[in-house]
């Protein structure tokens, strides 16, 4: 079996942390399928590209070639990761405005998951508060592990890939549905405290 994931990033800048870590996310992802003997073909998309396509969407109620071909993907494929870059405490305008113009019923039970970064630790909860709850909206299965990435997670390596490869793990599984490893459950706990007594510290 070979799984199609589509990877949506909103970075804007060039090179992005957010595709950066869209990039992490489609590697554990991967990893944890060829472990469970699958294989993934992953497509990457940078919204930025597709930023004029967008407002164009919404003025004419019509999406360009590539802009359909994008939303056709993502429709279509197994799994997706998702990753904006956090403004304001929620997702970018961009990210939103992807997901406006899908079809309603474009992501009904397809598993989804989903990543952020930002400035500080103190947005890291915008994925709970923002992205778990659109994607909940859009009747995607949500993967339990989110991933925020501060700057200074980049130097925290292990930390960091310890989360992506749960994250990767728990996707994996629910695209080939298979029960959640051991593994996977006895990480859950520890990150998110560290997580929750940064956020306190910041």
């Amino acid at each position: 079996m070979t799984a199609s994931i589509v990877v949506i990033t909103a970075g804007l800048s060039q090179p992005s942390s957010s595709r950066l870590l869209a990039d992490r996310l489609a590697q554990a992802a991967g990893n944890a399928l060829g472990e469970l003997g699958e294989n993934a073909d992953v497509t990457v998309v940078e919204l930025r590209d597709h930023a004029t396509d967008l407002a164009n969407h919404f003025v004419t109620g019509f999406p360009a070639p590539k802009l359909a071909a994008v939303l056709r993907q993502v429709t279509e494929a197994d799994a997706l990761i998702a990753v904006s870059p956090i403004f304001s405490a929620s997702y970018s305008g961009l990210f939103k405005m992807f997901f406006d113009v899908l079809e309603i019923n474009a992501l009904n039970g397809k598993p989804v998951l989903i990543g952020a970064t930002g400035g500080t630790a103190r947005h890291s909860l915008a994925l709970e508060y923002a992205l778990r709850p659109l994607f909940s909206y859009l009747h995607a299965i949500v993967v339990p592990t989110a991933i925020f990435a501060a700057p200074e997670d980049w130097a925290s390596e292990n930390v960091l890939a310890d989360r992506l490869t749960r994250a990767g793990d728990e996707l994996a599984r629910l695209v080939t549905n298979r029960p959640s490893s051991a593994r996977g459950a006895e990480a859950e706990v520890v990150p998110f405290e560290r997580l929750l007594q940064r956020g306190r510290n910041a």
